[in-house]
């Protein structure tokens, strides 16, 4: 028996046919999609993990996106004027005109969270990776996502610097929240060396001296790992106790940065350490006397210095260097006597601290490179 399609049912067939195969190629594929240039390197659009071109270059350098994994903020020339909005991985636009500075750039991505301003109240808030708004434009100002939570400060008034484009932010409060907009801490006093990703929760504080104890809205307590105290405790309790050169290699990157009279060299940790350990073991042991001028800062890997897959993991989609995950922990001693200053970084990893450059003054010996 042959059935006869009716005329009405063919014709709802061919459009869902030729929905299914013209969608645009937006939201077809959840890989991260790669940054690339026009031929003149003056627009950029984005490919897929196979090298498929999913949004052909349009986009204008001011955006820093370098990869794609689920909303960006762009810009592009419409009708011979520049306009900016936050683009999803399914195609919806949002938040036009409302981008979020920050450092001279576009907000970066977040763990799917994307901060934007509302310009008309100078208040910020934050899209989710649908491009939904997930936390309210109620704030002075937000931090990124960290493990789920956001630093937040609300209700304080803009200053701008004199004879400087730069702001500062006076009064207000300062809350921990999470990407529901919910309130964690009440007074959290913002601070970069706070691992978010160290939390535990307790009903009453606790004695670890890496951690810091913090009052919960509920009334437990959150604490969170402190990175300066964690990296003195592991330095002057762990390295530098009974120091020899295979402790210092484990406790070494790949590769050691280091600077010379030619200027910057990567060498194999095991070739540099072995020319220069009693050098370097020296210089370490320095910061155990009392009477030692050090002190310790923390900061972001350089991503002019740092390039290729093996530190690819220690920057954002965006370049910027994930400080509030893996934070470079800078030893500065100075030489008063000899009016210098030697330098020992080392980046927290997810296998622990470890050295990555040196800079010792007329002192550290050529060997091989490895790049």
């Amino acid at each position: 028996m042959i059935y006869k399609i009716p005329a009405l049912m063919k014709h709802c067939i061919l459009i869902v046919l030729a929905l299914m195969f013209c969608w645009p190629a937006y939201g077809q594929d959840n890989d991260t999609w790669t940054l690339f240039w026009n031929q003149d390197e003056t627009l950029f659009g984005y490919k897929d993990k196979n090298g498929v071109v999913q949004i052909e270059p349009k986009f204008t350098p001011f955006s820093t996106a370098q990869k794609f994994e689920n909303i960006i903020a762009v810009t592009e020339e419409i009708n011979g004027e520049w306009k900016s909005y936050y683009l999803t991985k399914a195609g919806k636009i949002v938040g036009r005109d409302s981008m979020h500075v920050f450092d001279n750039g576009y907000d970066c991505e977040s763990e799917g969270f994307i901060r934007f301003r509302d310009h008309e109240t100078d208040q910020a808030g934050m899209f989710d990776k649908k491009g939904e708004v997930a936390v309210p434009a109620e704030y002075s100002e937000l931090t990124r996502v960290m493990n789920g939570m956001i630093v937040a400060l609300k209700g304080a008034k803009r200053k701008h610097l004199e004879n400087d484009e730069h702001h500062s932010w006076q009064g207000g409060k300062e809350l921990l929240i999470d990407t529901s907009n919910h309130v964690l801490i009440d007074d959290f006093p913002y601070r970069d060396d706070l691992n978010f990703f160290s939390i535990k929760k307790t009903k009453t504080p606790g004695t670890e001296e890496v951690r810091e104890y913090f009052l919960a809205k509920d009334g437990s307590y959150y604490s969170f790992i402190n990175f300066g105290k964690e990296f003195r405790h592991w330095l002057t309790h762990d390295l530098l106790v009974d120091l020899t050169a295979e402790k210092l290699i484990d406790a070494s990157f790949d590769t050691i940065t280091w600077w010379s009279d030619e200027g910057w060299k990567k060498t194999d940790r095991r070739h540099f350490i072995a020319k220069n350990f009693d050098i370097l073991k020296k210089g370490l042991l320095e910061i155990l006397d009392p009477n030692c001028d050090y002190f310790v800062s923390i900061d972001g890997l350089n991503p002019f210095m740092y390039e290729g897959k093996k530190f690819a993991k220690y920057f954002n989609n965006c370049g910027q260097a994930k400080e509030w995950m893996y934070p470079l922990m800078e030893i500065v001693i100075s030489h008063n006597n000899r009016d210098s200053q030697d330098h020992y970084e080392f980046l927290r990893t997810d296998h622990g601290y470890k050295l990555i450059a040196v800079t010792i003054e007329n002192q550290l010996k050529r060997t091989k490179q490895h790049r």
